[in-house]
Formats: C-alpha cells, structure tokens, sequence
C-alpha cells in the first residue's frame, strides 16, 4: 500500500506541474502573437533606412559625421548581447551566450581588445559568474521593449564609437524566422557597410537641408536596428518558450500515463494480495 501511495502523491505532483506548463504555454502563446506584430511592422522600416544610409557613404561625409567613420585597423571592439530575464524557453538564452562569447574569443584571438554590453539578467549572470568585465548591465528593458529602450542602449556604445574609444561594434541577438526558428545572429552595427551595388551616380533631392537629414537619419539608423533586435529578441524568446512549455507538458502526459498504469497495476496487485490472504484465512477456519 505504501508503494501504491507514493505512486500517487507523484501522479498529483505531475499533475500540477502539467498544469503549470500548460498555462505557461498559453500565456507564451498570446504574447507571441503580439510579438510578432511587432516585429512585422518594424521590419520595413528597418528595410528602408538601411537601404539608404548603406548607400550614403562616402569620404567627405565621414569627415563631417564620425558616425561614418571607417578606422583601417580595429583595435577595440565592442560587443552588445541581448538575453531574456527570464529562463524556461528552451536553448533561447544559452544559444545567444555562446553566440557572445565564441564572438568574444574570436576578437581576442585577433588581438582586439573587447568591451561587454548585456541587456538581460541571464546573459549578466553567466559573465558574472566566469568573472568577465561588462561596461553595460541592463535588466529593464521589459517584454514590450520602445524605440526609447533602443537608444538609452545604445545610445552610450555609439557615442564611444564616435568619439574613436573602439572601432567596431557588434550586436548580439536572435533571428526570428518563425516560432520554431529563433537561430543566434551576430551583426555589424558600426562601421555601417556600404552597399556594394548603391551607383555613384545615385542622386537624392533633400529637403529640408542635407545636413539636417543626416544629423537625424543617421543616429535613427543605429537606434533603429537595435529596436528591431529588440521586438524580434523578444519574439524569439516567446516563440522559444511556448515550444519549450509544450514539450514540457506533452512529457507531462507521458510521464502521467506511466504513472496511471504502475499505480493501476500496484492497486491490483494489492487487491489480488488481499483476495488472497481472505481466502487463505476462510480455508484456515474451515
């Protein structure tokens, strides 16, 4: 009886930690709906700037806007990661951190010094723990991330850019491609690549001034790109959760399945055990 009991007490454990993944999945669920609404309307935007600032480039416009600028040797790197603050969404955050730091050794390995920026308690907590440096440490950025929490962060790393305190910046985060498709991706940020196929010959009418737009386009570029990482970072984790949540409740049921039957056949076998000590003690008295 005591084994049939345990049995029993861990079928009501599984039990409500399906319960538990099942609500987690649908609370993923819905936000990812809405993650994704986001991300779909951020894109084209994003697609439109960088069509144009990748065809801006030229030498005198990186003398007059340092944002432009394209140092010959890229002595110090800097290296913006985007992570959750929450676990429970499968590889999502370990993806990304390896992504880092396979960045990070590969720089290092170069002879460029490396400076850190995280966004996201988990990505901080694994580079806390292995005693690497961070210049940045933000864990307020929530599940609805703005055009605000794009430049507050990155704001600081353009500006050290600017001012030639390092060469290079690369972002960190991950590629939503669909729910079930959320690979690490490492991007360029600064320098800005220039379109290998924008003509020289290309003219733009500017109004108001030109010095004006690319006082505003510019900055808005890099800003942008990193709220678009941000929206599909956030994509990608809910994506990355609901799927996580599903197989964790799908494993529930098997693993509650099991346990019916081994408590179906421990009660039986109590049963037939105590059938049989009733017959054994009837021929007994007779």
């Amino acid at each position: 009886m005591a084994g049939a009991r345990e049995v029993k007490r861990r079928i009501k454990s599984v039990e409500n930690t399906k319960q538990i993944t099942r609500t987690m999945e649908l609370v993923a669920t819905s936000k990812l709906k809405r993650a994704t609404d986001r991300v779909y309307a951020a894109r084209p935007y994003a697609q439109g700037l960088q069509e144009i600032v990748s065809g801006l480039y030229s030498r005198e416009l990186a003398e007059k806007y340092p944002i432009l600028r394209r140092p010959e040797t890229v002595k110090r790197a800097a290296v913006l990661l985007l992570t959750a603050n929450r676990g429970l969404a499968g590889g999502f955050n370990a993806n990304l951190i390896r992504q880092a730091r396979d960045l990070l050794t590969r720089l290092r390995a170069q002879g460029i010094g490396t400076e850190l920026h995280i966004a996201g308690k988990k990505g901080i907590a694994y580079f806390k723990f292995r005693g690497e440096p961070m210049l940045t440490q933000r864990t307020d950025i929530s599940d609805r991330p703005t055009v605000e929490d794009a430049e507050s962060l990155v704001g600081p790393v353009r500006a050290r850019f600017e001012s030639g305190e390092v060469d290079a910046v690369y972002l960190v985060s991950s590629q939503f491609r669909s729910a079930m498709s959320t690979p690490p991706h490492t991007r360029e940020l600064l320098p800005i690549a220039a379109d290998a196929e924008a003509s020289s010959a290309d003219v733009y009418i500017l109004s108001p001034s030109g010095d004006m737009i690319l006082e505003r386009i510019l900055p808005a570029y890099i800003r942008n790109a990193v709220y678009t990482a941000l929206v599909e970072n956030q994509a990608a984790e809910q994506g990355s959760r609901r799927t996580a949540m599903k197989n964790a409740t799908d494993n529930a049921g098997d693993v509650l399945e099991h346990l019916t039957r081994t408590y179906n056949r421990a009660r039986q076998g109590q049963i037939t055990q105590e059938i049989a000590e009733i017959v054994g003690g009837s021929a007994a008295l007779e």
